[in-house]
């Protein structure tokens, strides 16, 4: 199905400038010859001897944002741009790239079909993160499109944590730490520590212990819309991070609530874009015979 275009451009571009030049420059050419306005952040522009813009104006002059590097520089754009309510695409130029769907060789192919409006839309789940001091007093706020995780410090001791849904009790987990993630974040830290692999229409999330001190102690399914409060009991130097994107330190009586964010993000696929073909082809799965 033929969508509307996009014509005003943003290009996000890899904090590693390494690798980063020669695709940049084929995508400005591709938008040139399209007679796109394009914008680009810091980090692309300085690749080409630009001036760039922070991430918070550009998302007010474009209508598309192109992403190249990465699903970590994706994951960064996301909680720029996602309040903006600005699509995104990315152009792998990482290893796995689950987000960053677009091989660099194919571009100008698979991006031309975008610019003439043969595309996907798809809306991810992003979560919201206020972590209040036993105090009372609230100290920090997030947003992560992966995962929101509480894990030990760097001494490697156990932590305690006590996890509530709704309201409800659930457990007091002795662990590493704890996952709490999207479906698009079940494919990421979650899936290595054992979690379930949850399509991105399923209107969910995903609660996964790492190294629980209980071995009874099992990933955890939620609707989307709970409401999970986690209070740190015990644990030195344990830190909560969010899309590995911020960090911030916890002590013992922090209360770190998570819910779905009001907005989502939108991701931009090209035609024929298949999740399980990309399940198949990252996590190197058997094919048909």
């Amino acid at each position: 199905m033929t969508q509307p275009g996009f014509s005003r451009i943003g290009i996000v571009g890899k904090a590693d400038p390494q690798g980063l030049h020669a695709p940049l420059v084929r995508l400005l050419s591709l938008l040139a010859t399209r007679n796109c306005t394009t914008v680009l952040d810091p980090c692309s522009a300085s690749a080409c001897g630009q001036t760039g813009v922070p991430l918070n104006e550009l998302a007010a002059q474009v209508d598309l944002c192109v992403v190249l590097g990465g699903d970590g520089t994706l994951l960064n754009a996301t909680r720029v741009l996602a309040p903006h309510a600005v699509p995104l695409i990315g152009i792998n130029l990482g290893r796995l790239g689950f987000l960053t769907d677009i091989p660099a060789k194919d571009l100008e192919d698979r991006l031309g079909q975008v610019l003439d409006g043969h595309y996907a839309l798809e809306d991810r789940t992003l979560l919201a993160a206020r972590l209040t001091r036993s105090d009372g007093v609230e100290v920090s706020e997030a947003m992560a499109l992966n995962d929101v995780v509480v894990a030990k410090g760097a001494r490697g001791s156990m932590i305690e944590v006590e996890v509530f849904v709704d309201g409800n009790f659930v457990y007091n987990l002795r662990a590493d730490g704890l996952i709490l993630a999207t479906p698009t974040g079940s494919t990421a830290y979650a899936l290595s520590s054992g979690g379930p692999i949850v399509h991105p229409g399923l209107k969910a999330l995903v609660l996964t212990p790492i190294c629980p001190h209980t071995l009874s102690n099992r990933p955890v399914v939620l609707q989307q819309n709970a409401q999970v409060e986690m209070i740190l009991h015990k644990g030195t130097g344990v830190f909560a991070s969010f899309d590995v994107q911020d960090q911030v330190l916890l002590d013992p009586g922090d209360r770190l609530n998570v819910t779905c964010a009001q907005q989502s993000v939108h991701l931009i696929h090209p035609p024929g874009y298949d999740y399980f073909a990309m399940l198949r082809e990252k996590l190197r799965w058997g094919t048909r015979f």
